[in-house]
């Protein structure tokens, strides 16, 4: 087993969103992500199988799709999305938000 404190071990950059590879397997991968106010993960996919999570874990923000749809999000929130489906995030406060893909790209 393994534990890794996101609050720990992934701060807020000064410029730009960070992020932080917290787990990297054949089975999957967990990425933490960090961002300030409108920092966003712009509307992208990926030609593959497979699906993501995105969770916040804190913070407030919006969950993007394809064609400019878009959802907000608060705390506890989780996305399950194909990975070829477009996804993104835009930060409306400080956020952590952690993606986990399986199988890992």
């Amino acid at each position: 087993m393994k534990q890794i404190n996101l609050f720990e071990a992934n701060d807020f950059a000064d410029k730009g969103l960070k992020k932080f590879l917290v787990h990297d397997s054949p089975y999957f991968k967990i990425i933490n992500f960090n961002f300030k106010p409108g920092q966003e993960l712009p509307v992208h996919s990926h030609d593959i199988e497979g699906q993501l999570s995105l969770v916040i874990v804190e913070g407030t923000g919006e969950f993007l799709g394809k064609d400019g749809t878009s959802f907000p999000g608060r705390p506890g929130d989780v996305v399950i999305s194909d990975i070829a489906e477009p996804h993104g995030f835009r930060a409306t406060s400080h956020v952590r938000l952690l993606v986990t893909i399986a199988p890992p790209i």
